[in-house]
């Protein structure tokens, strides 16, 4: 576990903890149009105020030390007591329009607030929550829209008494930076709402799910097909139907195929009732015209899918066991029949290739290197990444980065998830129910769920280029209701998943939903 170097702080009390950090000192006309100092290496260890940068508040909460990212130092903010401090730079002669702040950060979390900022730039105020990482270094953006010549580079810490954070390797260039896709997986909803769940409006008003969803800034639906599934739910026809309403919303889609009669992951590929006892030559030509079936029937009613995944977190490949990565050949010749259909109904449909295990940079690499070798054709790569189960957020940075730059392609969050409470709503044991499996410094709260989707965000905003393309929250409407369960074969199955919903136990719109808004 890291902690920062605490010796010579511990000599020093924190000054004016309580001061209110909105308003900063008057500028000094020295400013330049250039970050200083971004690196904190001018001064070496111990400097209370850095090299070109200026500070408010308990300024002795704030200064260098030795372990930078890049170079020898970096900035921390770390007291014994409970400080308010601000770690800023002017600078002036700006040339108007969109710049971008990138900063390697760490935390041990449990502020009130540890945020990068750019202020005073002639806009609204833009921010970056650091995310909860105490060893592995992370880097984040801000972006901003310059209008003013000028703008104020900010860090700063709201935080109590041990709270720490690491900043270093700042930089301040042009270039703009967001999401384009803020998604959620809704295919649970269909069968929750003959099932009889309510979706309500934060302040408790009944409404249509995908409306609420929307209006919480949600911009792109996932939803999954099965071939024949027991229950009738998430076929051909059902996706059809919840397609017209997404795209009344205004929202974009992606379809994700499993091939399959049930749920498909790394851990089980099942080859389709029909299709069992097929060839493999057969096999190519099922997965060929199911794909072009059912994305026709879509552009035939007028909502063409944006995006479809050619199979589901297929780590050990599909249709078991033709398809297993146990031959490559087979797998490859698979995913092109289905890449084959995809664009033959729509050239401009982006086909995405999906793995689990977010955070594993060397499965990652060895499954796609192979695809790359094999000539899978694919457009964009998905990854799953549960932080309780897929590695630290450094590692997933890591293996999401690496993707983009090895391949060349766009990459993005297929599914994630947290929970917002532990106990189960409807008797069945929750897949995440203790404290113990969650991700240090993220609570199971509605705010820690919050944080977590945001912080995920943040992430993938970052990955350099450009090729973030954004996030999938994971059945953000599989709320609790009976008949409703994990088995399409067995209605009383229940629900393992309604602590990580973003509607909540009395069904109304979570917090959490404010993630859409990231930029």
């Amino acid at each position: 576990m890291f902690h920062p170097r605490r010796t010579l702080r511990a000599l020093l009390l924190p000054l004016a903890a309580g001061l209110s950090l909105t308003a900063l000192p008057v500028q000094t006309a020295t400013a330049a149009s250039t970050l200083t100092n971004g690196g904190f290496e001018t001064d070496g260890s111990g400097t209370a105020t850095p090299a070109g940068w200026s500070e408010y508040g308990a300024t002795a909460a704030s200064y260098t030390e030795s372990g930078g990212r890049g170079g020898g130092h970096r900035l921390s903010h770390w007291s014994s007591s409970a400080y308010k401090v601000e770690t800023y730079q002017y600078l002036s002669g700006l040339t108007n329009g969109d710049h971008r702040l990138t900063a390697w950060v760490r935390s041990g979390g449990g502020q009130n607030a540890a945020h990068l900022a750019l202020k005073n730039c002639g806009g609204t105020e833009q921010r970056t929550d650091l995310p909860v990482s105490d060893s592995g270094w992370i880097r984040i953006v801000v972006p901003v829209r310059v209008t003013n010549n000028q703008c104020t580079i900010s860090v700063t810490s709201d935080a109590n008494a041990g709270n720490w954070i690491n900043v270093d390797d700042l930089t301040f260039t042009p270039g703009a930076s967001g999401l384009t896709i803020k998604g959620a997986d809704i295919s649970s909803l269909p069968k929750s709402e003959d099932r009889g769940g309510v979706y309500r409006t934060a302040s408790g008003a009944a409404g249509d799910g995908v409306a609420i969803l929307r209006s919480a800034g949600m911009n792109y639906a996932r939803l999954k097909v099965w071939v024949d599934p027991a229950d009738g739910y998430h076929d051909k026809a059902r996706v059809l139907a919840t397609a017209k309403r997404v795209k009344a919303q205004g929202m974009k889609l992606l379809v994700d195929f499993h091939y399959s009669d049930t749920w498909a992951d790394p851990g089980k590929q099942t080859k389709p009732a029909a299709w069992s006892g097929h060839s493999y030559s057969r096999l190519k030509t099922d997965v060929y015209q199911h794909t072009y079936d059912v994305l026709s029937a879509l552009e035939a009613q007028g909502t063409t899918a944006d995006m479809a995944q050619v199979g589901n977190e297929i780590n050990g490949g599909m249709l078991w066991n033709e398809g297993s990565t146990s031959n490559w050949t087979q797998l490859a010749g698979l995913l092109n029949s289905g890449y084959d259909a995809v664009k033959a109904v729509s050239p401009s449909t982006v086909a995405a290739l999906h793995l689990a295990e977010g955070g594993d940079l060397d499965g990652t690499r060895w499954w796609f290197d192979n695809a790359v070798s094999h000539g899978v054709k694919f457009d964009a790569v998905g990854l799953s990444y549960y932080g309780y189960w897929h590695g630290t957020l450094h590692d997933f940075q890591t293996t999401l980065d690496d993707a983009a730059a090895r391949y060349g392609k766009p990459v993005f969050v297929a599914e994630t998830a947290y929970p917002f409470r532990l106990d189960s709503e409807d008797g069945h044991e929750n897949i995440i129910d203790l404290a113990e499996e969650l991700v240090p410094g993220y609570p199971a709260s509605p705010a820690g769920q919050t944080r977590w989707m945001n912080d995920v965000a943040s992430i993938v905003e970052a990955v350099p280029n450009g090729r973030g393309l954004g996030v999938f929250y994971w059945e953000a409407t599989w709320t609790a209701r009976t008949g409703n369960g994990w088995d399409p074969a067995d209605p009383a199955s229940g629900n393992g998943w309604e602590n990580q919903a973003l509607f909540g136990y009395d069904d109304r719109a979570l917090p959490a939903t404010a993630w859409f808004r990231h930029r």
